[in-house]
This record gives structure tokens, C-alpha cells and sequence, in this order.
């Protein structure tokens, strides 16, 4: 994979969250999607921007985007063994509420793990990516730093959701012992996560593939993982559907969590359809 792919979806990341800025300065309305969850011109513009430029990018790749999933029949999806899997905005409710915390986000799969992952925050002007075998970044403040994650504390560090909060997390939480909290909306949890700044993100309630993929490659490349409930990495495009299993993401792939966690978790759900 060449360093000029890495830079082209950096440099689309950057135009769909100038994009996305432009709507966030301005009185924009908000729709819903027949599964009520919002919708808002910035989704559009930016799912325009992107689709249309990674399509373009060599090798040129098919691309699957959060904005038009459906209309990509499940057995020709399949197929595919690499594919750009993108969210254009994640966190529209937090680009609802102004409170800064969405993103951009995107990831190159290729038989069914995230091998290249962007995230890119427009109105925190956080901009982390990583490449499989490479290591992850984050440009911020005009500078350039590795993602080091960080071992397993004694006190972890949990980042939970900051519009989405289940039953299911609050009860491992009161169990799980002396830890802190960090919320944060869309996918800057993973960021956060891959920063060293947090050490345990679980996700129990649904999320689908383009809302963890690109989190996802900058965990890896930080030293950190992505697990289902059985303790097996999270993969991608291996189901009918493209909701995720409940998760566990980490800052230390070896630190156990899966099992530390496992009298605390649902139990493990059989394959997804």
C-alpha cells in the first residue's frame, strides 16, 4: 500500500470536514432516516465528497458509505475483497448539539480487516490515521505524533459514549472496580484510546461496521484491539448485515480484557445472520 493512498484519504478527509464546517456554521435543518436516527445537509455533502474521491483514487476500490449501504445488494458486497467502508459523519448528534465531538471517518478493508484508518475531527482540527504495518499518527496544532497507546493500568480509564448509554454498560461498570470515565461522542473514543488517554472502550449496544473500521486500523497500529465478546477480533463484511457484535475495544491487545471482563459481559450472542 503506498503512502500516496494513506495521503489521499487524509487529504478527502480534510475537504468532507471543510464541508461539514460550512453546514455547522449555518442554521441547518435536520431530517430522519427510516430508522429515526438524524440526518443533516452535512452527512450529504460530505458522503458526496468522499464517495466520489476515493472512488477515483487508484486502484480505484468500490466504496461503501453509512449514506447509501443499501443500495448495495448484500451478496455483491461480499464479494468484495478490498473496499473503502466510510461514515461520513459520525456523531450527528453530536454535530447536533454543537458540541464538537463528531467525525470523519475512514477505513480500507481488505479481507475483512481495517488495513488503513482515517479519523479525522474538523472542529478539533484532530486529524489520526494509521497503515497496517506502519504505526498510527495524529496531526493536531500544526504538529506530528505517534499514537502509543498504553499498557493496562491498575485504574483503568473508560471511554463511554456521550449520547449512547444501555443498561448493559452501566452494569459492567459498577462492577468493574476503581476506574474513571472519559466520554466522548463518535469515533474520537478510539482516538482517545490509540492517544493512551483512555484504556477500555465497551460498546454493547449496536453500532455498524463504518463506525469502527477506521477506529479500529488506529488501535491495531497502536498496540491496542478491537474484540467481540469471545475475545476474537472484531472483523468486518463477514456477515449478511453490517451491525456489529457488542465489543470491546482496548489500549493493550494483551492486557485480557475479554476475559477479566467475561462475568461482567451478556453473554456471548450466536453468529449474526
Amino acid at each position: 500500500m503506498s503512502a500516496d493512498l494513506v495521503a489521499g484519504a487524509c487529504a478527502l478527509a480534510r475537504q468532507a470536514g471543510q464541508a461539514i464546517l460550512a453546514v455547522y456554521a449555518s442554521d441547518f435543518e435536520v431530517a430522519h432516516k427510516d430508522d429515526a436516527s438524524p440526518l443533516t445537509r452535512a452527512d450529504l455533502a460530505a458522503h458526496g465528497i468522499l464517495v466520489a474521491g476515493l472512488a477515483a483514487l487508484p486502484p480505484r476500490l468500490p466504496v461503501l458509505s453509512e449514506e447509501a449501504a443499501n443500495a448495495v445488494p448484500a451478496d455483491e458486497r461480499r464479494r468484495w475483497r478490498r473496499y473503502w467502508l466510510v461514515d461520513p459523519l459520525d456523531g450527528t448528534r453530536e454535530f447536533i448539539k454543537r458540541n464538537d465531538e463528531f467525525t470523519v471517518n475512514i477505513a480500507l478493508v481488505e479481507d475483512g480487516v481495517p488495513v488503513l484508518g482515517v479519523v479525522h475531527a474538523p472542529a478539533l482540527d484532530e486529524m489520526a490515521y494509521a497503515q497496517a504495518g506502519q504505526g498510527a499518527w495524529i496531526e493536531q496544532a500544526g504538529g506530528r505524533r505517534r499514537l502509543p497507546g498504553r499498557p493496562a493500568p491498575a485504574r483503568p480509564v473508560v471511554a463511554v459514549s456521550r449520547s449512547h448509554r444501555d443498561a448493559d454498560t452501566a452494569r459492567l461498570l459498577a462492577g468493574l472496580g476503581a476506574h474513571d470515565t472519559l466520554a466522548a461522542g463518535s469515533a474520537l473514543k478510539f482516538i482517545r484510546l490509540a492517544q493512551g488517554r483512555a484504556d477500555l472502550y465497551p460498546r454493547l449496544g449496536p453500532t455498524s461496521e463504518w463506525d469502527t473500521a477506521a477506529g479500529h486500523c488506529l488501535l491495531t497500529e497502536s498496540g491496542g484491539e478491537v474484540f467481540d465478546l469471545g475475545g476474537r477480533p472484531l472483523r468486518y463484511n463477514q456477515r449478511e448485515g453490517l451491525l456489529n457484535p457488542p465489543f470491546l475495544a482496548v489500549a493493550d491487545a494483551g492486557a485480557g480484557w475479554p476475559r477479566a471482563l467475561s462475568a461482567l459481559l451478556p453473554a456471548v450472542p450466536g453468529p449474526a445472520p
